[in-house]
Protein backbone atom coordinates (compact mmCIF):
# COMPACT_ATOMS: atom_id res chain seq x y z
CA UNK A 1 0.00 0.00 0.00
CA UNK A 2 1.62 3.22 -1.18
CA UNK A 3 1.14 6.24 1.09
CA UNK A 4 2.07 9.72 -0.11
CA UNK A 5 3.24 11.88 2.80
CA UNK A 6 2.94 15.40 1.43
CA UNK A 7 4.99 18.29 2.81
CA UNK A 8 5.81 21.70 1.47
CA UNK A 9 6.30 24.28 4.21
CA UNK A 10 8.94 24.32 6.93
CA UNK A 11 6.76 23.00 9.80
CA UNK A 12 5.57 20.07 7.69
CA UNK A 13 9.03 18.49 7.84
CA UNK A 14 8.94 18.28 11.64
CA UNK A 15 5.58 16.53 11.43
CA UNK A 16 6.53 14.13 8.64
CA UNK A 17 9.80 13.01 10.27
CA UNK A 18 8.30 10.94 13.13
CA UNK A 19 5.87 9.31 10.68
CA UNK A 20 8.65 8.24 8.35
CA UNK A 21 10.43 6.74 11.34
CA UNK A 22 7.26 5.02 12.50
CA UNK A 23 6.57 3.55 9.08
CA UNK A 24 10.11 2.37 8.41
CA UNK A 25 10.06 -1.32 7.52
CA UNK A 26 6.27 -1.51 7.86
CA UNK A 27 5.12 -4.79 6.32
CA UNK A 28 2.32 -3.23 4.27
CA UNK A 29 2.43 0.58 4.22
CA UNK A 30 5.12 1.99 1.92
CA UNK A 31 5.58 5.71 2.57
CA UNK A 32 6.67 8.04 -0.20
CA UNK A 33 7.85 11.54 0.79
CA UNK A 34 6.46 14.16 -1.61
CA UNK A 35 7.66 17.77 -1.37
CA UNK A 36 5.61 20.45 -3.11
CA UNK A 37 8.46 23.00 -3.02
CA UNK A 38 6.30 25.62 -1.25
CA UNK A 39 9.37 26.30 0.91
CA UNK A 40 12.32 24.84 -0.91
CA UNK A 41 15.64 26.33 0.07
CA UNK A 42 18.44 25.24 2.34
CA UNK A 43 17.35 27.17 5.41
CA UNK A 44 13.65 26.38 5.17
CA UNK A 45 13.83 22.74 4.10
CA UNK A 46 17.10 20.97 3.33
CA UNK A 47 18.88 21.82 6.59
CA UNK A 48 15.88 20.63 8.57
CA UNK A 49 15.71 17.33 6.67
CA UNK A 50 19.34 16.65 7.49
CA UNK A 51 18.90 17.56 11.16
CA UNK A 52 15.87 15.31 11.53
CA UNK A 53 17.51 12.44 9.69
CA UNK A 54 14.99 12.62 6.87
CA UNK A 55 15.90 11.20 3.48
CA UNK A 56 15.71 13.44 0.46
CA UNK A 57 12.13 13.53 -0.84
CA UNK A 58 11.12 10.75 -3.18
CA UNK A 59 9.47 13.41 -5.32
CA UNK A 60 9.93 17.19 -5.53
CA UNK A 61 7.22 18.88 -7.57
CA UNK A 62 8.16 21.15 -10.41
CA UNK A 63 5.46 23.77 -10.07
CA UNK A 64 4.95 26.07 -13.05
CA UNK A 65 4.40 29.78 -12.35
CA UNK A 66 0.76 30.20 -11.38
CA UNK A 67 -1.74 32.53 -12.94
CA UNK A 68 -4.10 34.97 -11.22
CA UNK A 69 -1.91 35.03 -8.10
CA UNK A 70 -3.16 31.67 -6.80
CA UNK A 71 -0.20 29.64 -5.48
CA UNK A 72 -2.29 26.50 -5.13
CA UNK A 73 -3.00 26.03 -8.84
CA UNK A 74 0.59 25.25 -9.82
CA UNK A 75 1.00 22.80 -6.96
CA UNK A 76 -2.25 21.05 -7.86
CA UNK A 77 -1.23 20.65 -11.49
CA UNK A 78 2.20 19.31 -10.57
CA UNK A 79 0.86 16.92 -7.93
CA UNK A 80 -1.86 15.58 -10.20
CA UNK A 81 0.78 14.86 -12.85
CA UNK A 82 2.83 12.98 -10.28
CA UNK A 83 -0.19 10.95 -9.17
CA UNK A 84 -0.75 9.81 -12.74
CA UNK A 85 2.86 8.57 -12.85
CA UNK A 86 3.06 7.25 -9.28
CA UNK A 87 -0.51 6.72 -8.09
CA UNK A 88 -0.82 6.41 -4.31
CA UNK A 89 -3.31 4.25 -2.44
CA UNK A 90 -3.66 6.96 0.20
CA UNK A 91 -2.59 10.58 0.67
CA UNK A 92 -1.71 12.09 4.05
CA UNK A 93 -1.42 15.85 4.49
CA UNK A 94 -0.49 17.78 7.61
CA UNK A 95 -1.54 21.14 8.96
CA UNK A 96 -3.05 24.09 7.15
CA UNK A 97 -0.55 25.24 4.52
CA UNK A 98 -1.30 25.70 0.83
CA UNK A 99 0.60 22.52 -0.03
CA UNK A 100 -1.77 20.46 2.08
CA UNK A 101 -4.84 22.01 0.52
CA UNK A 102 -3.50 21.48 -3.01
CA UNK A 103 -2.73 17.80 -2.38
CA UNK A 104 -6.09 17.29 -0.67
CA UNK A 105 -8.01 18.67 -3.65
CA UNK A 106 -6.09 16.42 -6.03
CA UNK A 107 -6.59 13.33 -3.86
CA UNK A 108 -10.35 13.81 -3.90
CA UNK A 109 -10.41 14.52 -7.64
CA UNK A 110 -8.59 11.26 -8.46
CA UNK A 111 -10.57 9.28 -5.86
CA UNK A 112 -7.73 8.43 -3.48
CA UNK A 113 -8.47 8.25 0.28
CA UNK A 114 -7.34 11.38 2.12
CA UNK A 115 -5.98 11.57 5.68
CA UNK A 116 -5.55 14.88 7.50
CA UNK A 117 -3.11 14.94 10.40
CA UNK A 118 -3.65 17.90 12.75
CA UNK A 119 -7.32 18.07 11.85
CA UNK A 120 -10.02 20.07 13.61
CA UNK A 121 -8.02 23.15 14.61
CA UNK A 122 -10.06 26.35 14.41
CA UNK A 123 -9.31 29.99 15.22
CA UNK A 124 -12.77 31.08 13.99
CA UNK A 125 -11.33 33.81 11.79
CA UNK A 126 -12.83 33.18 8.34
CA UNK A 127 -10.54 35.76 6.73
CA UNK A 128 -7.37 33.85 7.63
CA UNK A 129 -6.11 31.78 4.67
CA UNK A 130 -4.93 29.01 6.97
CA UNK A 131 -8.41 28.73 8.49
CA UNK A 132 -9.92 28.42 5.03
CA UNK A 133 -7.42 25.67 4.24
CA UNK A 134 -8.18 23.78 7.47
CA UNK A 135 -11.90 23.76 6.89
CA UNK A 136 -11.68 22.69 3.26
CA UNK A 137 -9.21 19.88 3.99
CA UNK A 138 -11.21 18.60 6.97
CA UNK A 139 -14.45 18.41 5.02
CA UNK A 140 -12.75 16.52 2.19
CA UNK A 141 -10.77 14.06 4.33
CA UNK A 142 -11.83 10.46 4.91
CA UNK A 143 -9.81 10.14 8.13
CA UNK A 144 -9.28 13.06 10.52
CA UNK A 145 -6.43 12.70 13.02
CA UNK A 146 -6.73 15.32 15.75
CA UNK A 147 -4.29 16.63 18.38
CA UNK A 148 -6.74 17.49 21.17
CA UNK A 149 -10.31 17.27 22.46
CA UNK A 150 -11.26 20.77 21.29
CA UNK A 151 -10.39 19.75 17.72
CA UNK A 152 -12.74 16.76 18.00
CA UNK A 153 -15.49 19.06 19.22
CA UNK A 154 -14.94 21.52 16.37
CA UNK A 155 -15.32 18.78 13.77
CA UNK A 156 -18.46 17.35 15.35
CA UNK A 157 -19.96 20.85 15.52
CA UNK A 158 -19.45 21.12 11.75
CA UNK A 159 -21.39 17.92 11.15
CA UNK A 160 -18.47 15.54 10.61
CA UNK A 161 -19.35 12.07 11.84
CA UNK A 162 -17.51 10.60 14.80
CA UNK A 163 -16.30 7.56 12.85
CA UNK A 164 -14.03 9.81 10.74
CA UNK A 165 -12.43 11.46 13.81
CA UNK A 166 -9.54 9.85 15.69
CA UNK A 167 -7.56 11.67 18.38
CA UNK A 168 -3.86 10.83 18.15
CA UNK A 169 -2.12 13.72 19.92
CA UNK A 170 0.47 16.23 18.81
CA UNK A 171 3.08 14.98 16.33
CA UNK A 172 5.36 17.96 17.10
CA UNK A 173 5.90 16.50 20.56
CA UNK A 174 7.38 13.39 18.95
CA UNK A 175 9.97 15.41 17.06
CA UNK A 176 10.88 17.39 20.17
CA UNK A 177 11.30 14.18 22.19
CA UNK A 178 13.50 12.64 19.50
CA UNK A 179 15.68 15.73 19.07
CA UNK A 180 15.82 17.09 22.66
CA UNK A 181 19.35 15.85 23.40
CA UNK A 182 20.72 17.43 20.22
CA UNK A 183 18.83 20.67 20.95
CA UNK A 184 20.28 20.86 24.47
CA UNK A 185 23.81 20.55 23.08
CA UNK A 186 23.32 23.26 20.45
CA UNK A 187 23.42 26.27 22.83
CA UNK A 188 22.30 28.85 20.28
CA UNK A 189 22.02 31.55 22.95
CA UNK A 190 25.65 31.15 24.01
CA UNK A 191 26.80 31.30 20.38
CA UNK A 192 24.94 34.60 19.98
CA UNK A 193 26.22 35.98 23.31
CA UNK A 194 22.73 36.07 24.78
CA UNK A 195 21.94 35.51 28.44
CA UNK A 196 19.60 32.57 28.97
CA UNK A 197 16.20 33.63 30.21
CA UNK A 198 16.83 37.32 29.56
CA UNK A 199 16.15 37.83 25.86
CA UNK A 200 13.09 38.18 23.66
CA UNK A 201 12.77 35.91 20.63
CA UNK A 202 10.46 37.13 17.85
CA UNK A 203 9.16 35.23 14.83
CA UNK A 204 6.30 36.51 12.69
CA UNK A 205 5.06 35.45 9.27
CA UNK A 206 1.24 35.50 9.14
CA UNK A 207 -0.44 37.48 6.39
CA UNK A 208 -2.38 39.58 8.90
CA UNK A 209 0.86 40.80 10.51
CA UNK A 210 3.31 41.15 7.63
CA UNK A 211 1.31 41.75 4.44
CA UNK A 212 -0.51 44.78 5.84
CA UNK A 213 2.28 47.35 5.63
CA UNK A 214 0.61 49.68 8.13
CA UNK A 215 0.43 46.84 10.63
CA UNK A 216 4.01 45.84 9.86
CA UNK A 217 5.20 49.40 10.60
CA UNK A 218 3.36 49.35 13.93
CA UNK A 219 4.86 45.99 14.89
CA UNK A 220 8.35 47.13 13.87
CA UNK A 221 8.14 50.27 15.98
CA UNK A 222 6.90 48.22 18.94
CA UNK A 223 9.92 45.91 18.55
CA UNK A 224 12.26 48.90 18.32
CA UNK A 225 10.86 50.19 21.62
CA UNK A 226 11.27 46.74 23.18
CA UNK A 227 14.90 46.60 22.12
CA UNK A 228 15.65 49.56 24.42
CA UNK A 229 14.52 47.43 27.36
CA UNK A 230 15.73 43.91 26.57
CA UNK A 231 17.90 42.00 24.12
CA UNK A 232 15.64 41.16 21.19
CA UNK A 233 16.20 38.69 18.35
CA UNK A 234 13.96 38.61 15.28
CA UNK A 235 14.33 35.40 13.25
CA UNK A 236 13.17 36.37 9.77
CA UNK A 237 10.91 34.19 7.68
CA UNK A 238 11.67 34.89 3.97
CA UNK A 239 8.18 36.36 3.52
CA UNK A 240 8.71 38.71 6.47
CA UNK A 241 12.18 39.77 5.35
CA UNK A 242 10.86 40.62 1.90
CA UNK A 243 8.12 42.81 3.38
CA UNK A 244 10.56 44.54 5.76
CA UNK A 245 12.93 45.31 2.91
CA UNK A 246 10.12 46.62 0.73
CA UNK A 247 9.05 48.88 3.60
CA UNK A 248 12.61 50.07 4.35
CA UNK A 249 12.32 48.75 7.91
CA UNK A 250 15.36 46.45 8.03
CA UNK A 251 17.86 49.23 8.73
CA UNK A 252 15.56 50.91 11.23
CA UNK A 253 15.17 47.69 13.22
CA UNK A 254 18.90 47.02 13.12
CA UNK A 255 19.78 50.58 14.18
CA UNK A 256 17.32 50.32 17.07
CA UNK A 257 19.16 47.28 18.39
CA UNK A 258 16.88 44.49 17.19
CA UNK A 259 19.10 41.57 16.24
CA UNK A 260 17.92 40.35 12.82
CA UNK A 261 18.66 36.69 12.19
CA UNK A 262 18.22 34.64 9.00
CA UNK A 263 15.96 31.57 8.89
CA UNK A 264 17.33 28.85 11.16
CA UNK A 265 17.23 25.10 11.15
CA UNK A 266 15.02 23.20 13.58
CA UNK A 267 17.76 22.45 16.11
CA UNK A 268 19.24 25.94 16.23
CA UNK A 269 15.89 27.69 16.40
CA UNK A 270 14.44 25.37 19.05
CA UNK A 271 17.58 25.79 21.15
CA UNK A 272 17.19 29.57 20.90
CA UNK A 273 13.52 29.23 21.78
CA UNK A 274 13.99 27.04 24.85
CA UNK A 275 16.48 29.48 26.40
CA UNK A 276 14.48 32.64 25.64
CA UNK A 277 12.91 34.64 28.42
CA UNK A 278 9.80 35.04 26.29
CA UNK A 279 8.79 34.31 22.70
CA UNK A 280 6.67 36.66 20.57
CA UNK A 281 5.07 34.89 17.62
CA UNK A 282 2.10 34.37 15.35
CA UNK A 283 3.04 30.75 14.55
CA UNK A 284 0.81 27.89 15.58
CA UNK A 285 3.72 25.47 15.85
CA UNK A 286 5.70 27.83 18.08
CA UNK A 287 2.69 28.12 20.41
CA UNK A 288 2.82 24.34 20.80
CA UNK A 289 6.58 24.07 21.16
CA UNK A 290 6.84 26.80 23.80
CA UNK A 291 4.20 25.03 25.88
CA UNK A 292 6.08 21.74 25.53
CA UNK A 293 9.28 23.51 26.62
CA UNK A 294 7.66 25.58 29.38
CA UNK A 295 8.67 28.89 27.78
CA UNK A 296 6.35 31.93 28.05
CA UNK A 297 4.75 32.69 24.68
CA UNK A 298 2.96 35.84 23.55
CA UNK A 299 0.92 35.34 20.40
CA UNK A 300 0.39 38.53 18.41
CA UNK A 301 -3.03 37.60 17.07
CA UNK A 302 -6.68 38.09 17.98
CA UNK A 303 -7.39 34.35 18.18
CA UNK A 304 -5.64 31.01 18.06
CA UNK A 305 -6.48 27.61 16.62
CA UNK A 306 -4.61 26.07 19.55
CA UNK A 307 -6.57 27.23 22.62
CA UNK A 308 -5.19 24.32 24.64
CA UNK A 309 -1.84 26.15 24.68
CA UNK A 310 -3.59 28.95 26.59
CA UNK A 311 -5.76 26.88 28.94
CA UNK A 312 -3.12 24.24 29.70
CA UNK A 313 0.11 25.67 28.29
CA UNK A 314 2.26 28.80 28.43
CA UNK A 315 0.61 30.84 25.67
CA UNK A 316 -1.16 34.19 25.90
CA UNK A 317 -2.88 36.24 23.20
CA UNK A 318 -1.76 39.87 23.18
CA UNK A 319 -2.45 42.99 21.18
CA UNK A 320 0.25 45.47 20.19
CA UNK A 321 -0.87 47.83 22.93
CA UNK A 322 -0.23 45.08 25.51
CA UNK A 323 3.02 43.76 24.07
CA UNK A 324 5.61 45.78 25.98
CA UNK A 325 3.99 45.20 29.37
CA UNK A 326 3.46 41.50 28.68
CA UNK A 327 7.08 41.02 27.55
CA UNK A 328 8.55 42.78 30.57
CA UNK A 329 6.23 40.87 32.92
CA UNK A 330 7.33 37.56 31.39
CA UNK A 331 11.00 38.51 31.62
CA UNK A 332 10.64 39.54 35.25
CA UNK A 333 9.61 36.03 36.27
CA UNK A 334 11.62 34.12 33.67
CA UNK A 335 15.14 34.99 34.79
CA UNK A 336 16.66 32.00 36.57
CA UNK A 337 13.37 30.21 37.05
CA UNK A 338 12.99 26.49 36.45
CA UNK A 339 11.00 25.77 33.33
CA UNK A 340 8.00 23.50 33.75
CA UNK A 341 6.84 21.93 30.48
CA UNK A 342 3.08 21.74 30.10
CA UNK A 343 1.57 18.29 30.51
CA UNK A 344 -0.98 18.03 27.73
CA UNK A 345 -3.03 14.89 26.98
CA UNK A 346 -1.43 12.76 24.25
CA UNK A 347 1.38 15.27 23.68
CA UNK A 348 3.69 12.54 24.89
CA UNK A 349 6.04 11.72 22.03
CA UNK A 350 3.99 8.68 20.98
CA UNK A 351 1.70 10.26 18.39
CA UNK A 352 3.40 8.68 15.38
CA UNK A 353 2.73 5.18 16.70
CA UNK A 354 -0.95 6.05 17.19
CA UNK A 355 -1.11 7.45 13.65
CA UNK A 356 0.31 4.21 12.26
CA UNK A 357 -2.30 2.20 14.18
CA UNK A 358 -5.10 4.38 12.80
CA UNK A 359 -3.78 4.00 9.25
CA UNK A 360 -3.72 0.23 9.72
CA UNK A 361 -7.27 0.21 11.07
CA UNK A 362 -8.42 2.42 8.21
CA UNK A 363 -7.42 -0.23 5.69
CA UNK A 364 -8.92 -3.48 7.00
CA UNK A 365 -7.52 -6.51 5.27
CA UNK A 366 -4.65 -4.50 3.77
CA UNK A 367 -2.58 -3.55 6.82
CA UNK A 368 -2.01 -4.84 10.32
Amino acid sequence: MKLHLVAGARPNSMKIAPLLRGLANHPVIRPSFVHTAQHFDDAMSSTIWRELGLPDPDHVLNCEPFENGDPIVGMMQAYEALCHEDRPDMVLVVGDVNSSRAAAIVAIEINVPLVHLEAGLRCFDPEMPEEQNRIEIDHKADLLLTPSMDADENLRAEGITADRIKRVGNIMADTLAIMKGTIDQEESARKLNLVKGRYVLVTLHRQSNVDDLGRLHQISHALMALATKADSCFVLHPRTEKRLRTSNLMAALHNAGVRLLPPMGYVGFTSLMQDAGVVVTDSGGVQEETSLLGVPCLTLRNSTERPITITQGTNQLVGLDQLSHAVMSALSVSDGCKRTPAKLPLWDGMTASRVVRELEAFLPGRAG
